[in-house]
């Protein structure tokens, strides 16, 4: 399997995944390949919340149900926006500081059955210049 920088996401083959929060009330679907490489990022937030990135174009993601259930929370420079859900906490997707035109799904938050394969790929916060710039692919349409 290709790695993450190597992979060109806009040509393989893409099916539609499933997912929401844990009380269900928030509700998605994203397309991207079946075979997903998620990245594990070792910044603060993501590393205490366990997040699973799966970086897709806006284009290919789509809020089904819940807008309104969801708050948001920013820090540092305020480009990320963490969206979770008011009733469960749980934060199934938010806009990246890195790709801001792009959604960020959590994995762990996608229903069983459309993930073919997982393959999970460190990501260095302690470098995001380098970081960022290995997967600036991500988000393209």
């Amino acid at each position: 399997m290709a790695t993450v920088a190597d992979m060109d996401v806009a040509t393989a083959e893409q099916v539609v995944h499933r997912g929401g929060c844990h009380c269900g009330r928030v509700r998605f679907e994203v397309d991207a390949p079946a075979d997903i490489e998620a990245l594990d990022c070792n910044c603060s937030i993501c590393r205490m919340a366990g997040f699973l990135h799966l970086i897709v174009p806006a284009s290919r993601f789509r809020l089904l149900g819940g807008a309104e259930h969801l708050i948001e929370y920013t820090f540092n420079t305020g480009a990320a926006k963490h969206r979770f859900c008011r009733h469960c906490g749980i934060k199934s997707f938010y806009v990246p500081r890195s790709h801001p035109d792009g959604i960020d799904v959590n994995v762990r938050c996608l229903d069983p059955g459309s993930v073919r394969t997982l393959r999970v790929v460190p990501f260095d916060d302690g470098d995001r210049d380098a970081a960022t710039a290995a997967i600036a692919h991500l988000a393209r349409a």
